[in-house]
């Protein structure tokens, strides 16, 4: 007990002789307090190297600097007392008046504790942690501020990899989860075709049907967020009429909404709505928020499509009656992998990439898109926004499809893959279609094959044992009787540069497995271009 009491003149002496230095006068001949506190004290606060430690006057000018305020921003204490502290600040955060606001909390409030973005003498940011507390005399009169900032730059990149880890586990998960849904059904009904009579085939082939298309737009989503971020999109602009993108993106999506029982309905604009736009992208976006509502709205819910004009905006709305985002939820619907159902069921499905690639479409486009709900159980809307173009020369009315199934030429076809059964399907789908099919399975055998059949179309896989398909291409090429071959390129490879390097070799059409049956025979019916002619995706 008589340890205990022996200290406890020392505290108070301690406490008054802080005291004292905030009830100090500002000399004259400084630019704020001069500090009379114990030399221990001073000593310490001036060597502490981890945290900036620091005083402003009433008004935010800098009055004192200790070694990590030197080490943490760079300036030494010469070149910053006297400034405002003001300049520690983003521009963004100086816009918004945001150091005002910390020094009028911590008035108000006794203390104020802040996180964000700071700026070093040399221009670079940190992260900090700063506590702003509010320093006042004996009266009660405000004499300034005593200001503590930690660099958490480290420890919010540590965060952010564990957070970012975190949700690749969780996307793996998931990933796995929606990969198996399709492949389970689709070897189900493998299995019962040798055991169920020829009738019932029709009925296992749709199944395998929708899963190899629901397996297919998985795909596409991935390559799509893959090449968005890293800006690999290049958009083939044209102007058209915003009204005929939207119904051909409903018209993709009604088989979808028909097999829930949904009402789909389009309220079009009376006026044309023409813009600048790439037309499979833009439908894609649309597509993607009409797939999006379908998900999440219930067995007879309603849908409703409606493109309108407003002001120099042409805008489309897509409305549901389903389950509506929850308010915490809602700054967030368009960040990749974020979903609404995130229960092991996943009852919906999907990846949460879908608004994520329907943001960055639009935005690439000049446009905006935006979420809207009353929250749970009480539907959504999507609205996206795009800049009016000038529309004058535009032809009118909507698109019609001119793609065909059949051919009606018969042609001498050369199919190059390794994988055997995807040859073998292919070979069996191009001879009932009516061509003549021979079939290899490296590149080394495609030269002397190719040489001996003369074919009016080489389709080629590009990873072969032996030669690879690029390789194969450039031999074709440099010999004058394959100038006018069409080559196409049938290949699991569909990024950017993978279409250039094929440019290269000089191939004529770039088809990306799975493939169309009917844009493969379209392509193959079409006539052989030159050997300069550009690849198409």
């Amino acid at each position: 007990m008589r340890a205990s009491s022996s200290h406890q003149p020392a505290k108070s002496a301690a406490k008054k002789s802080w005291r004292r230095t905030i009830d100090r006068p500002i000399a004259d001949s400084t630019p704020g307090w001069i500090l009379d506190t114990d030399e221990p004290f001073r000593l310490l606060v001036e060597a502490v190297k981890d945290y900036a430690i620091f005083m402003l006057d009433a008004n935010g000018r800098i009055i004192s600097w200790n070694a990590g305020a030197e080490r943490i921003k760079g300036y030494l204490a010469d070149e910053i007392i006297g400034q405002h502290f003001s300049r520690f600040y983003t521009e963004e955060d100086r816009a918004r008046n945001w150091p005002a606001h910390v020094l009028a909390a911590a008035k108000a409030e006794g203390r104020c504790e802040d996180e964000g973005w700071r700026v070093r003498k040399d221009g670079t940011r940190f992260w900090a942690d700063v506590v702003v507390t509010a320093l006042y005399s004996k009266e009660g009169r405000l004499r300034g501020f005593a200001k503590i900032t930690r660099d958490m730059t480290e420890k919010r990149h540590m965060d952010a990899l564990r957070e970012r880890e975190a949700l690749l586990h969780e996307f793996l998960a998931m990933l796995s989860h929606e990969l198996r849904n399709p492949l389970a059904p689709i070897a189900n009904a493998l299995a019962l075709f040798p055991k169920m009579p020829a009738e019932q085939h029709a009925k296992l082939w749709s199944v395998i049907d929708r899963q190899i298309s629901h397996l297919t737009r998985l795909v596409d989503d991935l390559l799509d967020v893959s090449r968005l971020t890293r800006r690999k999109v290049v958009l083939k602009r044209e102007l058209l009429d915003l009204n005929n993108l939207a119904a051909q993106a409903i018209e993709t999506c009604q088989p979808l909404s028909d097999a829930k029982g949904q009402t789909l309905e389009f309220q079009a604009s009376g006026e044309v709505l023409p813009v600048s736009a790439d037309p499979t992208r833009i439908v894609q976006a649309i597509s993607n928020l009409i797939n999006n509502s379908v998900k999440y709205t219930a067995v007879g819910g309603r849908i409703s499509v409606a493109t309108r004009r407003e002001g120099d905006e042409a805008v489309v709305r897509v409305t549901d009656t389903g389950i509506g985002i929850p308010a915490a939820l809602l700054p967030k619907v368009f960040d990749v992998f974020v979903q609404g159902d995130r229960s092991l069921d996943r009852s919906e499905g999907g990846l949460g990439i879908g608004l994520t690639v329907v943001k960055s479409l639009v935005g690439m486009h000049g446009g905006s898109v935006s979420a809207f709900s009353e929250g749970v159980q009480r539907g959504s809307e999507f609205v996206i926004r795009l800049p009016v173009a000038d529309g004058r020369d535009m032809a009118l009315g909507r698109p019609k499809a001119t793609l065909r199934v059949a051919t009606s030429d018969k042609k001498r076809l050369l199919v190059v893959d390794d994988n055997r059964d995807f040859a073998a399907t292919l070979t069996t789908l191009l001879e009932v279609a009516g061509h003549e099919v021979r079939t290899v399975h490296n590149g080394t055998a495609a030269l002397p094959a190719a040489a001996i059949y003369r074919p009016h179309a080489v389709l080629m896989d590009i990873g072969l044992p032996g030669m690879s398909g690029y390789e194969v291409a450039k031999q074709l090429r440099s010999q004058p009787e394959f100038a006018s071959t069409l080559l196409i390129a049938l290949t699991g490879y569909g990024q950017e540069e993978d279409r250039l390097r094929l440019v290269e070799a000089g191939f004529n059409k770039h088809l990306v497995k799975p493939i169309s049956p009917a844009e493969l025979l379209k392509t193959i019916d079409q006539p052989a271009p030159g050997s300069g002619d550009p690849v198409k995706p």
